[in-house]
């Protein structure tokens, strides 16, 4: 199978899934495999607090704090991101929207296609998370069982060490996790309503994976005949 520009022109795709379900790792093959440029939420404040722009300056005092971003400066940003460094191109977001309004807001802004969730039960979470260290400048995530540094607790590229998080703890996911539920369900429910949403459920990346390439292979008309 070969993939063509002009077979993926204007081809925009959401992943949601709650922390620790495996986002990162299907994102990044989905990314390769479909030629798509990747747009992370956590990437984008990132590198505007990095940039020292007036907005970014403002998202940095909220997540200094440990708070949540304000919903209209995150949907500014995206926005503003998809209008501008990624205008034309075909697109997987990640981390965006968590919230009805934003999903309205980025349907007024753009074409989705298709809006995947990874349905992956609680328990496999916790357990995942658990084991999880992050290289907190950059946001790269390691995983002590499946995905491990190099170097025990250092960052592959540059070696700073890796932190685990307070809220990585077993009992302060189950409360994210909660919490994440709640908060997206009426997500999913509008992006069902919309005919936009496909949903996979599995334990496993590498047994999720396939069903999702093989998914958008015949959404696509990829597949050889």
């Amino acid at each position: 199978m070969r993939l063509t520009n002009s077979v993926l022109r204007n081809v925009r795709l959401v992943i949601l899934g709650p922390p620790g379900s495996g986002k990162g790792t299907i994102s990044q093959k989905l990314v390769s495999n479909f030629k798509l440029s990747y747009i992370s939420c956590g990437d984008v404040l990132r590198n505007k607090i990095a940039q020292g722009t007036d907005e970014g300056k403002v998202a940095a005092t909220y997540i200094s704090r440990g708070d949540l971003v304000p919903n209209e400066l995150v949907t500014k940003l995206m926005v503003d991101t998809i209008n501008g460094d990624f205008k034309g191109n075909s697109w997987l977001m990640d981390g965006f929207p968590r919230t009805v309004l934003q999903a309205q807001s980025l349907l007024t802004c753009t074409t989705i296609n298709k809006v995947i969730n990874l349905n992956v039960p609680d328990d496999e979470i916790i357990n995942r998370i658990k084991h999880r260290w992050i290289h907190l400048s950059s946001g790269r995530i390691y995983n002590l069982e499946y995905n491990p540094p190099k170097v025990p607790f250092k960052d592959d590229i540059t070696g700073d060490d890796l932190i685990q998080r307070e809220d990585d703890k077993p009992e302060a996911v189950k409360q994210r996790l909660d919490t994440y539920n709640a908060s997206t369900l009426p997500v999913l429910e509008f992006f069902g309503k919309k005919g936009l949403l496909v949903e996979f459920t599995g334990r496993e990346s590498n047994v999720l994976y396939p069903k999702i390439h093989s998914y958008l292979e015949d959404y696509l008309n990829l597949k050889s005949s």
